[in-house]
C-alpha cells in the first residue's frame, strides 16, 4: 500500500480541476501551513460525517482496535519537521485507503472525492514546505564548521513507520472483511478519529 504522490495526482487531476474552482488557488506560504492543515483536516472530518448516516448497530460486533499511535501527540516540544512528515505520511496512507472504496450505493461519492482532493492538495503543500526546510537545513549546515546533524533526524522515521503499520492494520482488516459495508463503516469511524487527532496536532506547527 504505497501509492506515490504523482500517481495520486494523475488519478485525481480531473477532480482537482473542479476542486480548485471550489477551494480557490492556494498561496503556498509555509508560515501558514498550520492554518491550512487544520482547515483541510476539519473539512475532511465534516465530509466523513456526511458520507454516511449514523453508525449501523449491526456492525458493532465487528469493531476492532487499530491502535492509532498516539505517541505522536505525546511530545511537549515536538520538532516541527517531524509533525510535517507525520502529516505527509498520514495523507498518503489515508488517500490509499479511500481509493479502495467501491460501494457506490453507500457513501456519497462527491464527498469522498472532495476528501481525496483535500488530501492531494495537502500533500502538495507539505512537499513544498518540506523541500524549503531541507534547503534551509543544508544552507545552515554549510555555514557551521562542525556540520552537526539535525537533532531530530530519527524521529520522523520512527513516526512514519508507526503510521504505516497503523494503516496496514486498517488495510488488512478491509481485505479480511472483503471490503464489506460494515468494514467500511468501521474504517470511516476510525479514520475520523485519526483526522481528529491530526487536527489538534496541526496546531503545534503554529509559530510562537
Amino acid at each position: 500500500m504505497s501509492t506515490k504522490p504523482n500517481v495520486i495526482r494523475k488519478c485525481l487531476w480531473p477532480a482537482c480541476l473542479v476542486g480548485l474552482l471550489i477551494t480557490g488557488i492556494l498561496s503556498l506560504d509555509c508560515n501558514l501551513l498550520h492554518f491550512y492543515l487544520r482547515k483541510v483536516t476539519w473539512q475532511n472530518l465534516r465530509l466523513l460525517s456526511s458520507t454516511s448516516s449514523s453508525f449501523p448497530a449491526e456492525c458493532l460486533s465487528e469493531t476492532k482496535a487499530f491502535e492509532l499511535p498516539q505517541e505522536i501527540l505525546s511530545h511537549t516540544q515536538p520538532v516541527k519537521r517531524y509533525i510535517k512528515e507525520a502529516f505527509y505520511e498520514m495523507s498518503i496512507q489515508a488517500f490509499n485507503i479511500f481509493s479502495q472504496y467501491t460501494l457506490k450505493s453507500t457513501w456519497e461519492s462527491d464527498d469522498l472525492k472532495q476528501i481525496q482532493i483535500g488530501l492531494d492538495q495537502q500533500l502538495q503543500y507539505l512537499e513544498q514546505c518540506l523541500e524549503e526546510e531541507e534547503k534551509e537545513k543544508e544552507d545552515l549546515k554549510e555555514m557551521t564548521e562542525d556540520g552537526m546533524n539535525w537533532s531530530g533526524a530519527l524521529v520522523p522515521q520512527l513516526s512514519s513507520l508507526e503510521l504505516r503499520r497503523y494503516f496496514n492494520r486498517i488495510d488488512n482488516f478491509l481485505k479480511e472483511k472483503r471490503h464489506s459495508h460494515c468494514a467500511w463503516e468501521i474504517i470511516r469511524a476510525e479514520i475520523r478519529r485519526c483526522f481528529y487527532y491530526f487536527q489538534k496536532f496541526a496546531a503545534l506547527l503554529k509559530k510562537k
